[in-house]
């Protein structure tokens, strides 16, 4: 079996406040939260955050034993294929996110570059991906 385009993908990041992440992505980048899940006997605390219809979803996961390690290359990039609205910059940072830099400054280019509250990295990019 290989993998098709109607098949699921689910990116998952280990979170230190799952509350502060999902203010970032869903009050700041405006994701819808799909659901939340407490595991009572490991202590972990998921919430499922992407939109309904796609065939993806972003995880985040509290895991006590578990912090984030980000690098500079661990990118969540939306191609919005037109400018950023200046409310939704002001929505990202209210929400705990840090304007920065990019590694690579084709981001910077392009689009803007955020932080999120583990310091994985957002992208917001001008450009269509297609």
């Amino acid at each position: 079996m290989k993998p098709e385009p109607q098949h699921h993908i689910r990116f998952a990041r280990p979170t230190r406040d799952i509350e502060a992440a999902i203010r970032f992505w869903v009050d700041g980048v405006g994701l819808p939260l799909q659901g939340r899940q407490e595991d009572e006997v490991s202590g972990h605390k998921l919430a499922f955050i992407g939109w309904p219809d796609a065939t993806w979803h972003l995880e985040i996961v509290q895991d006590d034993t578990l912090q984030p390690t980000p690098s500079a290359e661990d990118l969540f990039v939306i191609y919005l294929g037109g400018t950023i609205d200046e409310d939704a910059i002001s929505r990202i940072e209210h929400a705990g996110g840090v304007r920065v830099a990019a590694r690579n400054p084709y981001w910077d280019q392009h689009g803007m570059t955020f932080t999120d509250v583990d310091g994985y990295l957002l992208v917001l990019v001008t450009r269509s991906w297609a």
